[in-house]
């Protein structure tokens, strides 16, 4: 029994050592160092609050990349959570095919995080790129959609949506876990699909919703391949988002104190964002049988 202890804690330590090394370790560093100036080159030097009085008050870059973060989070994950669960709802239909579909649609979210997905976006929407052709040929007028501040985040904002995969599939269990027994008592009762969708089928999946937009907006915050590989935060900074910006600071201009510091205000913010979510899901998310547990 004993030796099978000994193999067991075997096969766990490498996962062990990668969590302390790779996780564990650069989370306790970044915030001491966001505390420090450091460049990679010298010593870190301890400046105590100065990295976070300046992101406070002297840093106008900062309120830009997070005015462009919190815009871009409140447009591209409503828009992914929706579509995901429209796509869902459409492939838990039993037709002919629809596994070669369910694959298809849940392709792009494993290629769509990729640099090479995001350098064809910037190929698509670029001037002489496939969308501006096939508005050409509508009779459209072509869009500067990498060139224009009006437009430029929309390019970042549909790429996010199209990797709506992940979700899709966790939404597509969650519906067919729902009973055809309601289904079938409310078109008993008159109810059209558009009826039983929002009086059925949104309440059953209330839990599933929640979880999506956790993951999502969290992902959301992080966003970095697109910004950078598509549009490199321009332009003026209209798709600056702060992954970028602390990306910037910390090797690019290798102000890897004031980078840290700004990945923990990115850190707090995202968890800011999740406890008001979590505390405002008692309104909206149902959870089955809790009634009766509460009794």
């Amino acid at each position: 029994m004993y030796e099978n202890k000994k193999l067991g804690f075997l096969f766990v330590l490498p996962f062990v050592l990668g969590v302390l090394g790779f996780k564990l370790f650069p989370f306790v560093m970044s915030f001491a160092l966001g505390f420090t100036q450091y460049d990679l080159m010298d010593p870190p030097v301890f400046v105590g609050l100065d990295n976070y009085r300046e992101i406070a008050t002297a840093d106008p870059l900062f309120r830009k990349s997070l005015g462009v973060t919190l815009l871009f989070a409140v447009l591209a994950v409503p828009l992914r959570v929706g579509f995901a669960l429209f796509i869902a709802h459409v492939l838990n239909y039993k037709l002919r095919g629809i596994n070669f579909f369910r694959a298809a649609f849940y392709l792009p979210s494993i290629l769509g995080g990729s640099i090479a997905t995001a350098v064809l976006w910037r190929f698509i929407f670029a001037k002489q790129g496939l969308v501006n052709l096939m508005m050409i040929k509508l009779g459209l007028e072509p869009i500067a959609w990498l060139a224009d501040e009006h437009y430029s985040l929309w390019t970042i904002v549909l790429l996010f949506t199209w990797q709506f995969g992940s979700a899709m599939v966790i939404f597509l269990a969650a519906l067919q876990n729902v009973s055809v027994s309601l289904y079938e008592a409310a078109e008993i009762d008159g109810a059209s699909k558009r009826q039983q969708f929002f009086r059925i089928t949104v309440p059953l999946i209330t839990p599933v919703i929640f979880f999506n937009m956790i993951m999502q907006m969290v992902q959301a915050f992080q966003e970095f391949n697109g910004p950078y590989a598509i549009t490199e935060g321009g332009p003026l900074h209209s798709t600056y988002v702060l992954a970028l910006y602390i990306y910037d600071q910390s090797f690019r201009y290798f102000n890897l104190g004031y980078g840290a510091a700004l990945s923990w205000v990115l850190f707090a913010l995202v968890g800011g964002l999740s406890a008001i979510s979590f505390w405002s899901s008692k309104y909206w998310v149902f959870y089955a049988g809790e009634k009766e547990s509460s009794k």
